[in-house]
């Protein structure tokens, strides 16, 4: 049977993706553009303030009593020489709250700074940055944490198809999934639709592997994932792609591994909740796994980082295994 979308937590994920999703469409449709200076960050910070007042303020009138951990807070947005900024955030924060104001939106921006607790949701406005500045792949990441499992996921995706095709300007995708009820999706752009199940690969070889990684150098270590994949025998060069868009497209098939190895420039880095809760719901429940690269669980009762994890691993279960033995054997 398809999702109960009716069930509180559930609508509310969806809808908070969703709209979340669509508002920061819309920022980088009117503010991306091709005469950008290469270090212009303003229209990805605009997206990210706006995209967590919206789920704040959503979170705050479907469930008041819970916490919200969240990458962003208002300090900076409050400064002088930050107003023009902090005026564009409200103008957007607007078309969905129409009352809002500059003092009401840094206030929900705030709401994310709680601490994580039995019960909380954790929030990623705009999880890969850089892709949203190419226009390419980003993702809103939401996602329940109850007694340090997560419980429910949301990635809306507004430039990846319902079945995991990178297709930018086109539908947008939104997944949904709470534990044992498997991994779901439905166009970002069409509330009504139903949902279509989704399901991972049956790739059994590493040899036939479809790889994603970051598109971005410093999140992985890009010359050892090279020695990792020669290692395994893969024939075909890894897919770089932005953001938790990746395990939406594991989820989906579109792809059999995903490698998040240890940068060389931050070797003791260790990811953030919000960069991993929702997505690795995901790919588990459409019957993928997902560990870090010492074959653990990942542990979200640390705080706001997988202090106890080391790198991720994702894969369509089938691979996992040998994924990890290859780690061990190459001395990732």
């Amino acid at each position: 049977m398809p999702l109960d979308r009716t069930h509180p937590e559930i609508a509310f994920a969806m809808d908070a993706a969703r709209q979340a999703g669509l508002l920061v469409k819309t920022i980088e449709q009117e503010l991306v553009t091709p005469a950008m200076t290469k270090d212009d960050r303003s229209p990805v910070t605009v997206a990210d303030y706006a995209a967590q007042a919206v789920v704040a303020s959503m979170l705050q009138r479907a469930f008041p009593g819970d916490v919200l951990v969240a990458e962003e807070d208002s300090h900076a947005l409050r400064s002088p020489e930050n107003s023009e900024t902090l005026e564009t955030v409200t103008r957007f924060v607007g078309s969905a709250l129409p009352h809002a104001t500059p003092d009401t939106v840094c206030a929900l921006i705030d709401r994310g700074g709680g601490e994580p607790a039995d019960r909380f949701w954790t929030l990623d406005p705009i999880d890969g940055t850089k892709g949203f500045l190419r226009r390419e792949q980003y993702a809103v990441a939401l996602a329940l944490i109850e007694n340090g499992e997560v419980r429910i996921g949301a990635l809306g995706c507004p430039n990846l198809t319902p079945g995991g095709v990178d297709e930018p300007g086109g539908p947008g995708s939104l997944l949904i999934v709470m534990r044992g009820e498997g991994c779901w999706v439905t166009p970002l752009n069409d509330p009504d639709a139903p949902l279509e199940q989704l399901t991972v690969s049956n790739i059994e070889s590493l040899r036939d592997a479809r790889v994603l990684r970051s598109a971005e150098a410093g999140h992985t270590n890009v010359s050892q994932l090279d020695q990792l994949l020669a290692h395994m025998g893969v024939t075909a060069g890894p897919v770089c792609m932005d953001s938790q868009a990746k395990y939406a497209m594991l989820a989906a098939g579109q792809g059999d591994l995903l490698f998040r190895l240890l940068s060389p420039s931050r070797p003791d880095y260790r990811e953030m909740i919000w960069d991993q809760a929702a997505g690795s719901i995901v790919v588990e429940e459409a019957g993928g796994s997902v560990s870090d690269l010492d074959g653990k669980q990942l542990d979200f009762t640390a705080g706001r980082t997988l202090a106890r994890n080391r790198g991720v691993v994702a894969s369509n279960a089938r691979l996992h295994e040998l994924a990890l033995d290859a780690i061990k054997t190459m001395g990732i």
